[in-house]
């Protein structure tokens, strides 16, 4: 017999699907407050995202950011003559930072996001891009640029993933989690969407994402100081 969703404890769920209290955001609201280094790797993110987690992200010593890019055709084929000749990346790396101011600004001009949280989400993300991460050692270890937010792009193909991975600290029992499922970054994919997703806390697991995660960082473009420009001076 099926037990009704309503008997079972939520706080025994590793599914998060934002119906009766078991949003995602109430379950990043209680893990990140013991996370050292959180990864994201999405298809996009959203600035209403950011706002609603930004609190939860201020003790989180890193935060690594990527995202996928949807590129034209063209450019698309460009990417892909330079990844097959193997040839130096300084061309696509610079279509793939155009593209992504490109992409930045239709979506700001465009959103139907309330516009108080749009402001303050965007603020607090160029903020974080440009305070200093308060474990220089950590961040040296896993090839940061200092700071404790960092965004990336990657250029190559699509990304399709929704992973959210977490190392907590070195003395915490546990290594950390990898979230994964169909909640993009954004508001809707945090509370108002009915999603699916599902938390994982075996080491292996959360290993296995991270490498996983580092791998495609390695081959991703930073537009960091790109999303700063194109906020600041081109809208």
């Amino acid at each position: 017999m099926n037990e009704n969703i309503n008997n079972i404890d939520q706080t025994d769920l590793t599914f998060f699907t934002n119906e009766n209290g078991n949003s995602l955001l109430s379950r990043f609201k209680a893990t990140l407050k013991d996370t050292q280094l959180f990864d994201v790797l999405v298809g996009y993110f959203r600035s209403s995202g950011f706002y609603q987690l930004y609190e939860s992200l201020e003790p989180v010593e890193k935060i690594r950011i990527l995202v996928g890019l949807s590129v034209d055709r063209d450019s698309y084929d460009i990417l892909q003559y330079h990844e097959q000749m193997g040839m130096i990346d300084l061309e696509s790396h610079k279509r793939t930072k155009k593209q992504f101011q490109e992409n930045l600004k239709t979506e700001i001009e465009t959103s139907d996001e309330n516009d108080n949280k749009l402001e303050i989400g965007i603020r607090k993300f160029i903020e974080f891009l440009k305070t200093d991460c308060n474990n220089q050692e950590a961040d040296k270890q896993i090839g940061g640029n200092g700071k404790k937010l960092e965004i990336r792009a990657y250029p190559s193909k699509n990304i399709h993933a929704k992973v959210y991975i977490g190392k907590f600290h070195p003395e915490d029992r546990d290594y950390g989690f990898v979230i994964t499922g169909s909640s993009n970054f954004s508001e809707s994919g945090f509370i108002a969407n009915r999603e699916f997703n599902v938390e994982l806390r075996k080491t292996g697991d959360v290993k296995f994402a991270e490498n996983q995660f580092n791998n495609l960082w390695k081959e991703s473009v930073d537009i960091s100081q790109d999303f700063i420009d194109t906020i600041t001076k081109k809208t």
